[in-house]
């Protein structure tokens, strides 16, 4: 028995036993491979219409852009609802990056506003982006003894951060 099939028949049990709605939430599914790409597609083929089974596919842009290519149409064409999460502006970039430090129990000024702008600007308000290059730029700072992140700290973080 393939996997898809032995997955719709627990998928199947478990909505029989619990009365609910089932989903299956697949994270990081842009590094599915092609095979598993198409057991995903077997597993939301016509036979699992009728029943009440949802399915979260989330992952990177590069997922969006598999999907769309010719020998995944008949997954592409199962896909009821797109999101794709836009970056944050330069104010909510700031704000995210105080509310981590607020979480790490930092309510002073530690990045100045021209190393936010700097990482907003290269990272496109990402959040992954956003957390590792002020991560680094923490680092760089205290690298080079600062009490505060500037500039020159955001832009040594981004060399390291995007050297290959």
């Amino acid at each position: 028995m393939r996997l898809h099939r032995q997955a719709a028949d627990a998928l199947a049990a478990e909505e029989a036993e619990r009365g609910k709605r089932v989903v299956l939430a697949v994270d990081e599914g842009h590094l599915l491979d092609a095979e598993q790409l198409e057991e995903l597609r077997l597993l939301t083929g016509s036979n699992m219409d009728s029943r009440s089974f949802t399915c979260l596919l989330v992952g990177q842009p590069t997922l969006r852009r598999r999907i769309k290519l010719g020998s995944f149409a008949a997954l592409d064409q199962r896909i009821g609802l797109r999101y794709a999460m836009p970056g944050m502006d330069a104010a909510e970039t700031g704000a995210y990056v105080a509310h981590h430090l607020k979480l790490a129990g930092r309510a002073d000024t530690l990045f100045s506003d021209d190393a936010l702008a700097l990482i907003h600007q290269v990272s496109r308000g990402l959040p992954r982006a956003v957390n590792n290059l002020a991560v680094q730029s923490l680092v760089s700072a205290f690298a080079d003894n600062k009490s505060i992140v500037d500039e020159s700290s955001a832009r040594a973080a981004v060399t390291e951060v995007t050297a290959e």
